[in-house]
C-alpha cells in the first residue's frame, strides 16, 4: 500500500521492484488482489496490466491500520503503544518529537 500511496497508482511489477526484499511476482499480484477484495484498491486495465488505485485516502487507512496494531499488539492501549516506544531499548525519542508528543497531550487534556 505504502507503494501505492506514493506514486498514486502502481502495477504489480511497480511494487514489486518497490520492495526492498519483494516475495515472488506471483504473490504480490495476489496481495494485490486481496486489497482490492478487501476494497482498499481498485483496479482499471492499461492493455494486458491492471493498474491498481487506492480507493481509501492515506490519513484514513493509516488511523485503520493503527488500531489494528493497537488491538494486536497493545490490548487496545494506546498509552500502553506510547510507553513502547518512549521506553524503547535502541535509545530516546528525538527531542522535537518528544515536545510534539507533550503538546498533543496538552492539547487532548484542554478537550
Amino acid at each position: 500500500m505504502d507503494i501505492v500511496y506514493a506514486r498514486g497508482e502502481a502495477s504489480a511489477a511497480d511494487v514489486h521492484a518497490g520492495l526492498p526484499d519483494p516475495p515472488s511476482y506471483s504473490a504480490v499480484r495476489a496481495l494485490l488482489r486481496i486489497l482490492e477484495e478487501k476494497g482498499v484498491l481498485k483496479h482499471r486495465e492499461e492493455g494486458a496490466r491492471y493498474i491498481f488505485l487506492p480507493t481509501v485516502p492515506h490519513d484514513k487507512a493509516s488511523r485503520s491500520a493503527l488500531q489494528r496494531v493497537l488491538q494486536t499488539f497493545f490490548r487496545g492501549s494506546l498509552a500502553d503503544a506510547v510507553a513502547a516506544f518512549v521506553d524503547a531499548e535502541d535509545g530516546k525519542l528525538p527531542p522535537d518529537e518528544l515536545k510534539r508528543i507533550e503538546a498533543l497531550i496538552k492539547q487532548a487534556k484542554r478537550k
